[in-house]
């Protein structure tokens, strides 16, 4: 099959690329330094024509929610009219379980947006809506630090390993649109406080952790198990402690 990966060079998106490719699948990576812009659409066309699916990962700079939204907006619009255009056959959306839970931060919400365009769209689809990556809670710790202080927020998430994210991407690519979302989630809930100080412990770091909802990432209304995901969610495999123990930081 030929399958284009939109932000096919990014953290999932290279994954995901390695994956088709082993499988032997003709794959096509979408990114600006490849030529092509989904932000405009140029080159899109081009890019898209003969794909039998669209893997779409892609992910925008932080901003405020009004300009978040927006920029998803645009790049999703871009990437669905190219792929009517190109008679694609299937859109795969990655997206974050329980993103419609929680009224969340500005990328939450930016990806309700994205879902909303892909499912009022005409090309068939499906979205997978995956928990937080393993890495999450040492990303959080980089965005709230100061000087060897950080925040985090006391919650519960179930984290799963991007290189599973990856496989059931490609899994679902190469077979028919659900016209629904998928929900994966990691092998086991765990304590995102807990979570960074193991992940700053692997990293040979001392940093001072203050439970706290402050942060504004996430507010009390993520608190108890509303993070979590429903019990009939597919499981990735690998725990945080196994990505931990292979060295990995990100």
């Amino acid at each position: 099959m030929r399958i284009a990966v939109v932000g096919g060079i990014g953290f999932v998106g290279r994954h995901t690329v390695e994956v088709l490719r082993r499988a032997g699948h003709d794959t096509v990576v979408i990114a600006r330094s490849r030529g092509v812009d989904a932000s405009t659409g140029r080159g899109l066309d081009e890019a898209l024509a003969g794909a039998d699916a669209v893997v779409d990962v892609t992910t925008v700079p932080p901003a405020d929610r009004e300009t978040t939204q927006a920029l998803f907006a645009t790049l999703t619009r871009n990437v669905l009219a190219a792929g009517r255009r190109a008679k694609v056959g299937h859109h795969v959306l990655l997206s974050i379980e329980g993103v419609d839970r929680l009224d969340g931060n500005a990328h939450d919400a930016g990806k309700r947006a994205q879902e909303a365009l892909v499912v009022a769209g005409s090309v068939p689809y499906t979205i997978l809506r995956a928990t937080q990556f393993h890495d999450f809670a040492g990303t959080v710790v980089g965005w709230t630090r100061e000087a060897d202080t950080a925040s985090v927020p006391p919650l519960l998430l179930q984290p799963v390993a991007v290189t599973d994210v990856a496989d059931v991407l490609a899994e679902i690519a190469v077979g028919p649109p659900q016209q629904r979302p998928l929900d994966l989630a990691g092998p086991q809930p765990e304590d995102l406080v807990d979570m960074a100080r193991r992940t700053l412990a692997a990293r040979g770091e001392s940093i001072r952790l203050i439970p706290s909802w402050r942060t504004g990432i996430f507010g009390v209304e993520a608190a108890g198990e509303v993070m979590l995901p429903d019990p009939s969610a597919r499981r990735g495999p690998t725990t945080f402690d196994a990505w931990l123990a292979r060295g990995s930081t990100r």
